[in-house]
């Protein structure tokens, strides 16, 4: 059982499909498609990197990068979204 997990959101509001990867201590891997206009709720261990992936013409692109903690809120509103 894995305690102190943070409850993590993410709102996906580009026009294009995007990788969500959440990267966290003790081997923590996730990685989640995120449809356009799609929320995303994950759990995360407390010092997680969140990275948000598009692929492009010239391949893969790393559009943003967060920390879990700032995914936390409990409104959507405040959640980071894609450009």
């Amino acid at each position: 059982m894995v305690l102190n997990q943070l409850q993590c959101g993410y709102q996906n509001r580009s026009d294009r499909m995007v990788i969500l990867r959440c990267i966290g201590p003790d081997q923590f891997f996730l990685e989640r498609v995120v449809f356009p206009v799609e929320i995303l709720g994950f759990e995360a261990p407390p010092a997680s990197e969140v990275e948000i992936w598009s692929h492009s013409l010239g391949g893969p692109e790393l559009l943003e990068r967060f920390l879990a903690e700032e995914l936390t809120s409990v409104s959507e509103l405040d959640w980071p979204q894609s450009a």
